[in-house]
C-alpha cells in the first residue's frame, strides 16, 4: 500500500486529503517517518525550508509542494529545488490523487492553471542559463528529433512544432518519444529542465 506523509503546521489534514488518501498521515516535520509520498504545504513558501527539507528525505522520496496561493515563481523555485508536484493545496482528491501517480511513476506535474504559463517561463528563464553540456545531448538525437525537441524546449505545442518543420503531428509525437527515450526524460517539462540552453536556432534538416 502506498504511504502518505503530509508536513503542516495544520492541527489537522484538510478533508480532501483525507478523502484522496484515508490512511495519510499528517506531521509538522518529517522527523524518522517514512513515505512513498511527501506532501509540504507550509504557512508560506521558503525555498530554504524547502532544501533543508528535500535534504532530510531518503533519496529518491518525491516531494509534493502544497500551496494556497499557487504562482509562477514559486513553482520554478519548488521544481528547480527538486520537488516532483507544486499544485493547489485544496485541489480536488481526484486531482490529488493524478499528481501522486505521476509523481510515484517517475514525473514532474503542474497544475493546469500553471502549466502552460510556466512552460513559457521554464523556456526563458532556464533555457537562458549557459549549459556547453546541452549541445553533446542533443548530439544523440537526429537532425529531426533535435529540431522537434528545441521546439518542444522552447514552449511549442505539437499542433506549431508540426505547422513550424511542416510534418504532421503525428509524426511529432512519434519523434517527441523517441527523444523523451533517447534524453531519458518523461514529459515536456523534464526536456526543458534537461537541456537548459538549446541553440538558438533550429535545424531543419530531414
Amino acid at each position: 500500500m502506498t504511504t502518505h506523509l503530509f508536513i503542516s503546521p495544520r492541527a489537522q489534514p484538510l478533508p480532501r486529503w483525507q478523502h484522496a488518501f484515508p490512511d495519510a498521515t499528517l506531521a509538522a516535520r518529517p522527523g524518522a517517518r517514512r513515505a512513498d509520498v511527501v506532501w509540504w504545504m507550509p504557512p508560506q513558501f521558503d525555498a530554504s525550508a524547502l532544501d533543508a527539507l528535500i535534504a532530510d528525505l531518503p533519496a529518491g522520496t518525491p516531494l509534493v509542494v502544497l500551496s494556497s496561493e499557487p504562482s509562477q515563481a514559486d513553482a520554478m523555485q519548488a521544481l528547480a529545488a527538486g520537488a516532483r508536484a507544486y499544485c493547489h493545496a485544496y485541489a480536488t482528491p481526484a486531482m490529488l490523487q493524478q499528481v501522486a501517480v505521476v509523481v510515484l511513476n517517475g514525473g514532474l506535474w503542474l497544475g493546469p492553471e500553471l502549466m502552460s504559463t510556466v512552460m513559457g517561463v521554464a523556456s526563458k528563464q532556464l533555457l537562458a542559463d549557459v549549459d556547453p553540456a546541452a549541445a553533446t545531448r542533443l548530439d544523440a538525437l537526429t537532425p529531426r528529433e533535435r529540431a522537434v525537441a528545441i521546439e518542444v524546449a522552447h514552449g511549442a505545442t505539437n499542433k506549431e512544432v508540426a505547422r513550424r518543420l511542416d510534418i504532421t503531428e503525428r509524426t511529432v509525437k512519434a519523434h517527441l518519444s523517441a527523444v523523451f527515450e533517447k534524453l531519458g526524460v518523461r514529459d515536456r517539462l523534464q526536456l526543458v529542465l534537461e537541456l537548459k540552453q538549446p541553440p538558438a536556432s533550429v535545424d531543419r534538416a530531414a
